[in-house]
């Protein structure tokens, strides 16, 4: 049991400084200025990643719950450095799981940021990115 937690302490420390090591162009976003009843917002390209369910249904529970703590370890070092603004899981049980909000200048470094998340790589999920506007300042970074 405790060679357990430590080996699952060790990969998730690996798992953390892996996406710390990520370098996405964070300086260019694609942005336009919007007039609405007198006042001027920022409009600025965010990415919507939807993540799906994959094809790999055959993990077990321990080899889920390990895959599921690299997930979550993966993506909140992408939060910390400030590449994602947003993520979370849906409430129901469809096809599509979860989403986030990635705050990078192109769809190609969303999805290979998502790409980069071990659950994707384990075939647990998939992703799909869209562009998304959003004016800065009304609830995201």
């Amino acid at each position: 049991m405790y060679f357990k937690l430590i080996f699952t302490v060790i990969i998730l420390v690996i798992t953390h400084l892996y996406s710390w090591s990520q370098n996405p162009d964070t300086t260019n976003f694609e942005t336009f200025d919007y007039m609405h009843e007198g006042e001027k917002y920022v409009m600025q390209q965010y990415f919507l990643v939807f993540i799906k369910r994959g094809e790999n249904k055959s993990a077990s529970p321990e080899e889920a719950k390990e895959i599921q703590a690299k997930h979550l370890a993966y993506l909140g070092g992408l939060y910390e450095k400030g590449y994602i603004c947003m993520n979370g899981p849906f409430g129901d049980d469809g096809e599509i799981r979860g989403a986030t909000i990635y705050r990078v200048s192109s769809a190609d470094e969303a999805l290979r940021l998502a790409q980069g998340d071990p659950a994707v790589e384990a075939g647990i999920f998939t992703v799909e990115a869209h562009p998304w506007w959003l004016a800065r300042g009304t609830g995201v970074r």
